[in-house]
């Protein structure tokens, strides 16, 4: 096979060895002929061989790089799918077509989405390919939950009457069965009378049946309704046939019945999978429907969707605020539980952010609107959530191939039953009977919702619980981790650093802070922003420096006042060729104290040092401690100096430090721990951590830090509390265990039923009803999962 060329949008590059980096790790694989990397155009340019290696490996390559594929997505809502060699046949069509990098389809919300990376390419063909497979689909609008709702209470009443109808007809049949094994003779029995009774269920009712037969069957495939739809045909037929020859037995009540009991089974479950998408419901009802602005001077109530950035919004005590701002007059405390999980209201005042839908409590306050609708928090949660719960579990790989396999396998079996029993025991209507029960009883429905029905009220529960995870796959993968590498600053700690100590070396205090603070004013690390804040706390005047250079992992050097100063580590001051001698000792003490400990020069010689300390997050110790008790392994990075990370590692009990990384070298800290065999989650908020975060297994970003974080992680803390990481590692088991108890009878059902059936011991009825609850209970026992404490 010839070679494929591709070209991917690529953002995250900042150098041209970022550019060499991609490179160089494609060009490692052997699937890859040549790839050619454009920094400025922030384009690659990929020649592969589509049998070695597949685009959704190429676009996961550069990712694990450390670099982001922009992809396009789209959803598409899908009718006529029945069970789960449907989603798996709409799945394949949709992956077949050239630029698609992955296309998941969901059958619990008869939904799919496509990640694709070609501009050109239109999204109407997906809605083509899908119906060239034999079913409906239109490009999803954006997420409308009435609209969402009305669908589904649809459904559900269309199945209820479907449901109803069928067993007011069915029931004088299932009655007549029992009057004629008893020898009673009433106009039940009547054949004719039993055909006009059955006639309208087999063809009516079971109409949807055959529709979704002939869709499958036309598209190439084979689903669940081909198995009904044969099943209760043969039935219907045969019955028919005797009737017209004078042999008075009959199997009407068979296909009505099979086709009542089946119309249950999914009323219930439309009814139960209604309910494990109850998290998105939630979610979007938190969203206020107006906003109060300010207008001319005057309040005026306006829609949501017209509120625009700048408009200042008003917010009286008991109201949701409308959209994500930044308060500008009055104070209050919100509850923002429905963000971060926890239940505390949190004190705001003028220059506070406040976020979209959390509670104002007490007090009435203005803000100005600086995010609306996608940009807001809550529609970004909303999104993450609806992807999370649109993707796939690689566990659910296994069941979709098999789903794929399995119609066709079942009407051979069937065919073989049939075969057996008329050819060896020469009995026609026992072969037909057993051939009928196995084609009813292997109906693959549990099979397919056996996992994306637990996906969905897992993750739904994560956020219910301030816990944002990506994806079923990061949701299967967090229960294997045996190791978590916390960054310090900002994760353990609360990176709020304060100046605790400024020793001097025959130079005024002020001076050195106000050196400091100018070389740090420019500088966004927290530990500068702290001697910065000390320095407008005394009120110190703060000119702009003649020259600023930062670096990273060491410090910074500055010009003021024509002499040049250096702020930073002994790295720094090593590179700077500055003696430190005088210094060492007030260095040991104050690292010993678990303080940073930053070196001032003035034109070359150590006149100061500014330490600064971030305290600890009450609950970092204790999520330790749980983490050690479920048998992982911890580890704390820093880029700080050995003694004072040991000092804060010591405060809550890890011994596993990992001091003075660069921010660089993160990323290859954690591949390093990787090597050995272990299973990694890393939690960080900051930038520097985003290579760190996607070079582990599993990415965990504390919410209360940095867009970025967030963006690379798998998994985001909303609250910021260590002890959510627990919670997710529980949460993950929970799933993985309910996902496999799920996949366990639905396999168990189907391997047992089937030989029962084909040996005749199964009537076509019991086997009717067996098929339908078994979906019903998978999807029960997914919804135990909102049960979840952590």
């Amino acid at each position: 096979m010839g070679t494929k060329s591709i070209t991917l949008n690529i953002s995250g590059m900042s150098c041209a060895a970022c550019a060499q980096r991609i490179e160089k790790v494609l060009s490692k694989h052997e699937g890859i002929e040549s790839s050619v990397v454009n920094l400025l155009a922030e384009k690659a340019t990929i020649e592969y061989y589509e049998d070695k290696i597949s685009l959704e490996d190429i676009v996961k390559t550069i990712e694990k790089t450390g670099y982001e594929v922009r992809l396009n997505k789209v959803n598409l809502l899908i009718e006529g799918m029945t069970c789960s060699a449907c989603s798996a046949r709409v799945e394949k069509a949709l992956n077949k077509i050239d630029g698609v990098v992955e296309a998941n389809v969901n059958l619990t919300l008869n939904r799919g989405t496509i990640s694709y990376i070609s501009d050109e390419l239109d999204p109407k063909e997906f809605v083509k390919a899908v119906e060239k497979a034999g079913y409906k689909a239109e490009i999803e609008k954006e997420r409308d939950a009435d609209r969402e709702k009305e669908a589904r209470e649809k459904e559900i009443k269309s199945l209820k009457t479907s449901f109803i109808i069928s067993a007011i007809l069915s029931i004088p049949l299932f009655s007549a069965m029992f009057f004629h094994m008893a020898g009673v003779h009433t106009i039940l029995n009547n054949g004719y009378f039993q055909l006009a009774l059955a006639t309208p269920v087999q063809f009516i009712i079971g109409y949807r049946f055959y529709k979704g037969a002939f869709n499958s069957l036309r598209g190439g495939g084979a689903n669940m309704d081909v198995l009904v739809s044969m099943g209760t045909s043969a039935a219907y037929f045969f019955s028919l046939y005797n009737l017209l020859s004078g042999v008075e037995e009959y199997y009407f009540e068979a296909s009505a019945v099979i086709i009542t009991l089946i119309l249950l089974g999914k009323t219930f479950e439309a009814v139960a999978k209604g309910k494990t998408s109850e998290a998105i419901k939630k979610l979007m009802g938190l969203q206020p429907k107006t906003a109060r602005i300010i207008k001319d001077g005057e309040e005026i109530d306006i829609p949501i969707d017209d509120v625009e950035v700048g408009n200042i919004i008003v917010v009286r005590p008991g109201e949701r605020i409308p959209v994500d701002g930044v308060i500008v007059e009055g104070s209050s405390s919100i509850d923002e539980s429905m963000i971060t999980g926890e239940s505390i209201p949190v004190d705001k005042k003028a220059g506070d952010e406040v976020v979209g839908a959390t509670i104002n409590k007490f007090g009435t306050f203005k803000f100005e609107a600086k995010k609306v609708g996608k940009d807001t928090a809550l529609a970004q949660i909303i999104k993450l959530v609806e992807d999370a719960q649109g993707s796939k579990a690689p566990v659910q790989r296994l069941a979709d191939k098999i789903s794929g396999i399995f119609v066709p396998t079942v009407l051979v079996i069937a065919l073989a039953t049939f075969l057996i029993w008329y050819f060896v025991k020469g009995d026609f209507t026992h072969a037909l009977i057993s051939s009928v029960a196995v084609l009813v009883i292997a109906c693959p429905c549990a099979l397919g919702l056996a996992t994306p029905t637990a996906i969905m009220v897992g993750t739904g529960k994560g956020a219910e619980m301030g816990i944002l995870i990506k994806g079923g796959e990061h949701l299967e993968k967090t229960h294997e981790l045996d190791t978590i590498v916390l960054d310090k600053t900002g994760t353990i700690t609360k990176g709020e650093p304060e100046v605790t100590d400024i020793i001097t070396f025959g130079e005024d205090k002020d001076n050195i802070l106000r050196l400091g603070a100018i070389a740090e004013k420019t500088s966004e690390h927290p530990l500068g922003q702290a001697i910065v804040m000390k320095a407008k706390e005394k009120d110190m005047e703060l000119i702009d420096p003649e020259m600023f250079l930062a670096i990273p992992g060491k410090g910074i050097h500055s010009v003021i006042d024509g002499k040049h100063i250096y702020i930073g580590n002994k790295k720094l001051m090593k590179d700077a060729s500055i003696e430190i001698e005088i210094a060492e000792e007030e260095l040991i003490r104050l690292e010993d104290e678990g303080k940073t400990a930053m070196l001032l020069s003035i034109d070359g010689e150590i006149k100061g040092i500014i330490a600064v300390a971030d305290s600890v997050k009450e609950s970092s110790k204790e999520a330790i401690e749980q983490l050690k008790n479920m048998d992982i392994d911890i580890y704390m990075i820093t880029g700080d100096n050995e003694r004072t990370a040991k000092a804060i590692a010591n405060e809550v009990g890890i011994k596993n430090v990992l001091a003075e990384v660069l921010p660089e070298h993160k990323a290859e800290v954690v591949e390093d721990i990787r090597a050995k065999g272990k299973k990694v989650g890393m939690v960080g908020d900051g930038i520097n951590d985003a290579p760190a975060l996607v070079a582990a297994d599993i990415g965990f970003a504390i919410g209360t830090g940095t867009d970025v974080a967030m963006e690379a992680a798998d998994i985001t803390l909303m609250g910021g509390d260590l002890k959510d990481i627990a919670k997710s590692i529980r949460l993950s088991k929970r799933t993985m265990k309910t996902i496999k108890q799920n996949l366990f009878w639905a396999f168990a059902y189907n391997t047992a039923g089937i030989p029962i059936a084909a040996m005749g011991f199964l009537n076509p009825m019991i086997a009717g009803a067996a098929m339908a609850f078994s979906s019903v209970s998978v999807v029960t026992n997914s919804l135990r999962l909102k049960n979840f404490k952590g």
